[in-house]
């Protein structure tokens, strides 16, 4: 069988996120989600196409990769083939070798999911367990109810106020109307939803990404104005992401965030969300 490594470029983007919508599944462990590529999208075209590796067997997408960084590759493999010896080790090998193109030399981090092979041969290649994350899940059988602010959907007309929220929210952001222009202009976000909740005390922001009707959908980024923290905005945003998740057919909301982050946990947590087992990156020190 024929294995072959690829950057897709622009032209292979859409075929990778395909891959990743039907990997999609409220069994699955936690993993790359085709919304966490609608996110990165914001860099332009040419950025994301060329952060994107793809291993194709025999013209198959078998798993999808994406360099958020240049030292962080956050990947996942198709369902069928989570424990496929060969595939396995043909990542592994590419993301420890500089010259494959994939990571550099020096430190790196992967993010595969949890009890896939991947993660199990870099763990005996000597990759380290790095800081613990959590998943949070809820299902969105149930309606959601109501987030008890004023919930707004981003239009081109509503982008300024959505990006100044979203510098307010993020110390270092670097969101701009170009940028949102740039993730607006790509097919997954007609399967997105940007969203603004406020009321006279403060704002919050969240973007939601779909991967389809019956599959889990994603909160990325979450956001609440540096001046207006503590008054309940994360909760309220978060149920109105999920509330439109399930507009869009979305089975669960999830979001994944750094376990030494107690707020962020309390604050998916008080809206609905659950938590699940950690899960860690694989970290390498050196090369």
């Amino acid at each position: 069988m024929t294995m072959v490594l690829e950057t897709p470029g622009v032209g292979g983007l859409d075929e990778a996120v395909d891959a990743l919508r039907g990997w999609q599944d409220d069994g699955a462990p936690t993993q790359l989600h085709p919304g966490d590529l609608g996110w990165f999208r914001r860099f332009g075209a040419e950025a994301t196409g060329a952060a994107v590796r793809t291993w194709r067997r025999d013209g198959r997408i078998v798993a999808v990769g994406l360099l958020d960084g240049a030292t962080l590759l956050r990947m996942t493999v198709a369902p069928d083939v989570r424990r496929d010896e060969e595939l396995a080790r043909r990542i592994v090998e590419d993301v420890a070798d500089p010259r494959r193109g994939v990571l550099g030399e020096g430190q790196a981090f992967v993010e595969a999911p949890t009890g896939s092979l991947v993660q199990d041969l870099l763990t005996e290649a000597g990759w380290e367990p790095d800081e613990p994350w959590t998943p949070l899940r809820r299902d969105l059988t149930e309606p959601v109810g109501d987030p008890g602010v004023r919930v707004e959907v981003v239009g081109p007309e509503r982008v300024d106020a959505r990006v100044a929220v979203q510098r307010a929210a993020f110390d270092r952001s670097t969101f701009t109307r170009e940028r949102w222009e740039a993730m607006a202009a790509w097919s997954p976000y007609a399967r997105a939803r940007d969203l603004l909740a406020y009321d006279d005390r403060g704002e919050a922001v969240a973007a939601v990404w779909s991967a389809g009707p019956g599959r889990p959908g994603l909160i990325e980024p979450m956001g609440v104005h540096r001046d207006h923290r503590g008054l309940g905005f994360g909760v309220a945003i978060t149920v109105a992401g999920a509330a439109a998740l399930r507009e869009l057919g979305s089975s669960s909301v999830i979001v994944c965030t750094p376990s030494a982050n107690a707020a962020a946990i309390a604050t998916y947590t008080s809206a609905g969300l659950r938590p699940g087992p950690e899960v860690r990156d694989r970290r390498r020190d050196d090369a």
